[in-house]
């Protein structure tokens, strides 16, 4: 059990005096070692936690394919419109959670986890609300963009039906969070394996057994959902490693909406801004000469992109939690060797990547096709892709220390830059004015990724850790003026 301090505010001269300590040990290679140690393990449940959510999707669409080409092509088409207009905000709004949770933990301040918690719950649940209307009328929204009518009624259908899916993917992303903070990863890993292996049951019952069509794969994304929502909810329940986490339900979960909502919508800002980019250059790709071939290998670039993806988005979690962990204690140094250990793996981790991209680039297409013109583009845009997942991997690792010192404001007036000014502008330039191609849009996408990486490299060998352990302070102050 954690012995709470009696009073959880650090003074000036104890910060100096940690910063001092780390200056003398924490910088030698056994510091820089064992910090590196601490964020792998974190990070490598993380992934698993990602991949294993990811997959759900993934496995639904394999089994709506053996349906018929139209029923796939309605499926794609609402899982695509379901992350740009919901998973992907929901997602951005729990990522404030990494800031409020990750300091309050690393400040001793337990109690408040929970509070945070339920406050995020209630809001996300009301924001689900609204995003429920949206996927309600996703055939008219679709339609009204020009997209074809039949594809469009069927991804309605599909939406409406993964509708309670929404609201447990929003109670689920604040559970995470919760236990992210608290470096509790293991049995997000595990909840997270017993939900994909019941998954492929859920899929082959409600499409196959009971005939629901492509609206059964919609119901079994759901289930798996509140599945995984239920398995955690038990754990934090029951577990000893939550108890002072989670004291029960408090009112205090109903005060400080607003305080929540600033750091909330600019977290969903933060990661939309960047998912919506990638949408919008296949999307595009649709407008070039011989569009069927430069979309499929577009979307093939993006699965695979968001695959890798997932690697990051684990190590950007771990350094995430190290970052606003070490800042809610009063360590500013500690803080700024979790960044730089994680920046040296995501490099590592990009190399490694990048080189095994390239290697298997004659052979990768032949997993998504069977045509020769998709298996030899695919073979030259690989190359691309490696340099894009080395950028992609770099930046989300800083993203990640971002959201850990509580910048989400910021990384979102950047991402917009990056990826809105220069971007999609240089996409466009290259694939429709220089006639590039596919390949030009993802040298637009490189663009905006090289600018997103050296804006955040600059930043943070700008900053003064020790005034973001003041700030981490401060919210700390605030959320113990609240407990009294």
């Amino acid at each position: 059990m954690r012995e709470k301090e009696s009073h959880p505010l650090i003074s000036d001269q104890e910060i100096t005096s940690h910063d001092r300590d780390q200056d003398e040990c924490g910088w030698r290679s056994e510091g820089f070692m064992e910090e590196g140690r601490r964020l792998l393990g974190l990070a490598m449940p993380l992934i698993a936690v990602n991949m294993l959510q990811y997959c759900l999707q993934v496995i639904s669409l394999m089994f709506v394919g053996h349906l018929g080409e139209l029923h796939l092509s309605s499926a794609s088409m609402a899982t695509s419109f379901a992350s740009v207009t919901g998973f992907s905000v929901l997602l951005g709004m729990g990522s404030a959670l990494e800031t409020l949770c990750g300091q309050a933990y690393g400040g001793k301040h337990y109690r408040m986890l929970g509070v945070y918690t339920q406050r995020a719950v209630v809001i996300l649940v009301a924001t689900s609300t609204g995003l429920a209307v949206i996927w309600y009328n996703t055939s008219f929204i679709l339609v009204s963009l020009g997209q074809d009518r039949d594809i469009s009624d069927g991804a309605g259908d599909f939406n409406r039906w993964m509708i309670p899916g929404l609201f447990a993917y929003g109670i689920l992303q604040c559970l995470t969070r919760f236990l992210q903070a608290q470096n509790v990863v293991v049995p997000m890993m595990i909840s997270s394996g017993v939900t994909a292996v019941f998954h492929i049951f859920w899929c082959w019952l409600f499409l196959f057994r009971l005939e629901f069509g492509s609206r059964g794969a919609a119901v079994a994304n759901a289930v798996s959902y509140w599945i995984n929502v239920v398995l955690l909810v038990v754990y934090i329940k029951f577990s000893s490693a939550c108890a002072e986490g989670f004291t029960g339900f408090s009112r205090e979960a109903f005060s400080d909406m607003l305080g929540f909502l600033r750091l909330a919508v600019p977290s969903a800002m933060m990661i939309c801004l960047e998912y919506w980019s990638f949408e919008m250059v296949v999307l595009l790709s649709g407008l070039l000469p011989n569009p069927k071939l430069e979309t499929s290998v577009l979307s093939v670039s993006l699965n695979t992109c968001w695959m890798v993806y997932m690697i990051s988005v684990g190590l950007g979690g771990a350094v995430s939690t190290r970052v606003s962990n070490e800042l809610g204690a009063g360590n500013a140094q500690g803080a700024r060797l979790a960044v730089c250990a994680a920046a040296v793996i995501a490099a590592s981790e990009g190399v490694i990547i990048g080189t095994a991209t390239i290697l298997v680039r004659n052979v990768w297409g032949k997993l998504y096709s069977n045509e020769e013109e998709v298996i030899e583009y695919v073979a030259k845009i690989l190359p691309l892709l490696a340099l894009s997942d080395f950028l992609d991997g770099f930046q989300c690792v800083l993203s990640g220390a971002a959201r850990g010192c509580g910048w989400q404001t910021l990384c979102a007036v950047i991402n917009l830059g990056a990826y809105y000014l220069v971007a999609i502008p240089s996409a466009v330039l290259l694939a429709f004015v220089f006639h590039v191609g596919g390949m030009g849009l993802w040298m637009g996408i490189i663009c905006g990724l090289s600018v997103q990486s050296v804006v955040l490299i600059i930043i943070n060998l700008r900053t003064d850790w020790n005034d973001e352990v003041m700030r981490a302070e401060n919210r700390v102050r605030a959320t113990w003026a609240m407990e009294e």
